[in-house]
């Protein structure tokens, strides 16, 4: 049997492992902390989001730049693939009304702990607190509780994750030891970030509370979806999708009424009593909750809105000093390695024998099921065709 190596223990990995067990070969999976998936069981932490289940091409497009390459391994292990296997892991699954696809459990752990027993079934092995330093002589080194160990490997699969949440095990330092293997890598960015705002004590009171039926928009991207006031910024699903471009520097924007129309909102102001305070229409005539209307004052009063320019603001309210959290904030991170620095099988051609997979290549895709569907299809990828190279150099 050929020794097979993973190192890293999140869903590209542990597909990877899989895949190559599947295919008789013996697999060590290292993980650097002290139990595997951590990234994973938080995300289930707030209901794990599987896959949306949407038409292929749908699902395809949210890869934005990356779709072409990608294309390959989503199409055979798409939205109704993660669902077959996860339905196979024994988990009854649902369906939300826009698509997204939880467990009826919606935490992440059953789902794990039936699949660790599968791969441990089918002879895959795990060590955990085994912190990879590289090669040397052609092995593996790993920093264990024992000390420093070596690992001969025949072909190895890396899934290191990216460069956020540094403390769940993706914190990018595999990437200078590849740049010292002649890999070029593209460099690390925030991907679905939260938004940094410097707000003043006015808007104090309304930090927890979300931003609903709102339309926000950077550059040409935008997006209707909800984020809540935090004390750092804004946060949430409706912005995320909006990272590349506030990423270029594009201003950020928000509709407070996107229901309504630019004339409407004019005529109805143009009705006010010469009595009516600005607060009070925008209460009583537009019945908008406290939250848009402390955001609507923080912001107008920052760039001196023209009395009767009221509409316009509430149409397209620009979130003056708006910026991307730090990167170990953000929920992915695009960078990492690029499609130029491997084969179609995504082994690194500077590395004969070493395949990659999962958030540590350079893609990105919004929350909403793609992350994990991607993260998934690459492992599986890259397994099979570690188990097809061994097949072939053997």
């Amino acid at each position: 049997m050929a020794q097979a190596l993973v190192i890293g223990g999140g869903p590209a990995g542990l597909m990877a492992a899989e895949e190559l067990a599947a295919a008789g070969h013996a697999v060590l999976v290292a993980e650097a902390k002290p139990s595997l998936a951590r990234k994973f069981l938080m995300a289930g932490k707030s209901g794990l989001n599987l896959t949306k289940d949407e038409p292929f091409e749908t699902l395809l497009s949210s890869y934005s730049e990356a779709a072409d390459w990608l294309r390959p391994m989503i199409a055979e292990f798409d939205a109704a693939d993660v669902q077959t296997w996860a339905q196979g892991l024994g988990q009854e699954l649902f369906t939300g009304s826009t698509g997204r696809v939880f467990p009826k459990v919606m935490k992440a752990s059953p789902l794990l702990r039936a699949w660790l027993e599968r791969l441990d079934a089918a002879g895959v092995q795990f060590r955990t607190r085994w912190r990879w330093l590289g090669w040397d002589d052609g092995q593996a080194i790993f920093d264990t509780p024992d000390g420093r160990q070596g690992f001969n490997a025949d072909v190895t699969v890396l899934a290191l994750g990216g460069a956020s949440w540094a403390r769940l095990g993706s914190d990018g330092a595999w990437a200078p030891l590849l740049r010292d293997k002649g890999v070029a890598l593209s460099p690390f960015a925030p991907a679905n970030s939260a938004i940094s705002v410097d707000w003043s004590p006015h808007m104090q009171p309304h930090f927890g509370a979300a931003l609903k039926s709102v339309r926000w928009m950077a550059g040409e991207l935008e997006s209707r979806g909800e984020a809540v006031i935090s004390a750092t910024g804004l946060e949430g699903g409706g912005l995320y999708s909006l990272t590349p471009a506030l990423r270029a520097g594009a201003d950020l924007f928000v509709d407070l009424v996107p229901d309504v129309t630019a004339s409407d909102l004019q005529n109805r102001l143009a009705a006010k009593s010469s009595k009516t305070t600005v607060s009070q229409w925008l209460k009583k005539s537009l019945k908008l909750p406290p939250q848009k209307i402390a955001l609507f004052h923080e912001m107008s009063k920052r760039y001196a809105t023209p009395k009767g320019q009221e509409t316009n603001a509430l149409k397209q309210l620009p979130i003056f000093g708006a910026g991307l959290r730090p990167l170990d904030e953000a929920i992915s991170t695009s960078g990492g390695v690029p499609r130029a620095a491997m084969d179609d099988g995504l082994m690194l051609t500077a590395c004969p024998g070493v395949f990659c997979a999962g958030e540590m290549l350079d893609w990105e895709a919004p929350t909403g099921g793609y992350l994990l569907t991607a993260c998934l299809a690459t492992g599986r990828w890259a397994g099979r065709n570690a188990a097809a190279w061994l097949d072939r150099t053997a």
